[in-house]
């Protein structure tokens, strides 16, 4: 009985602290999971709304170097390819353009294609001739397969409508080796955020390795950086995760 009892303690315990309050995937023997036509689960949690073309000011922004940290910890250089999934009004296409320089590309992908049309407008008028607009849907970025060495999703992944299926699909755009880099504030999808943990468990169910995770200078939030899978699993074998308690 005494036994019994330690070991009810324990798992109580266990329960009750911070590791115990990690997203994880949801166990096949749970509840069943909820799929779309393809295969691939629902997110299992709230997904937030799309509020606006831009995150924040772009002074704001400029003045944390939001660009200048995101070009640097991923590694962007001259003569690569890039896609901004989610551009928006492009805060960071028509800067990510330069980076990548004449040799390079830019794909601003975006769901809504009025932000697109004042994006396409603004980088003619500034002679980007690396931009190439594309309209994706909310599972899919319609990406060229194999061609992208490094994607971004900045301050929208917790927007996703379809998580699962989109990362997997973005991962058979990806070369060998490229990278997904995120940047998004700690806390509750609800609140327009992501927490660390739910992303990590997110990408990995997908077949992602995360690379690293560091809170970024200026208040805006932080970046995390994911290794393209080497192989992606079938979607029904995709479990989604669970997020953390809020609070």
């Amino acid at each position: 009985m005494r036994i019994s009892l330690a070991l009810a303690v324990a798992a109580l315990v266990a329960a009750c602290s911070p590791a115990g309050r990690q997203a994880s995937a949801v166990p096949p023997a749970a509840a069943p999971v909820a799929r779309n036509a393809d295969g691939f689960p629902q997110p299992d949690r709230p997904v937030a709304r799309i509020v606006a073309s831009e995150w924040s000011s772009g002074p704001s922004r400029d003045a944390a170097d939001e660009s200048g940290q995101l070009i640097r910890g991923l590694g962007i250089a001259p003569g690569m390819a890039v896609a901004d999934i989610g551009a928006g009004s492009g805060y960071h296409t028509l800067r990510l353009s330069p980076a990548v320089g004449p040799k390079g590309v830019v794909y601003a992908e975006d769901i809504v294609e009025a932000y697109l049309s004042g994006l396409k407008r603004e980088a003619e008028r500034r002679g980007l001739k690396n931009v190439r607009i594309v309209v994706g849907t909310a599972d899919d970025p319609n990406l060229p397969k194999g061609a992208v060495d490094r994607a971004v999703l900045v301050h929208m992944y917790h927007e996703i409508t379809n998580p699962y299926a989109l990362l997997w699909k973005l991962a058979g755009s990806l070369k060998p080796g490229g990278q997904v880099g995120v940047i998004d504030l700690d806390r509750p999808t609800t609140r327009h955020g992501t927490p660390p943990a739910l992303l990590k468990c997110e990408f990995e169910a997908v077949g992602y390795r995360q690379v690293s995770a560091a809170t970024m200078q200026g208040g805006v939030g932080y970046l995390a950086i994911f290794e393209a899978p080497k192989s992606r699993p079938k979607p029904a074998d995709i479990q989604p995760c669970k997020a953390p308690p809020e609070g």
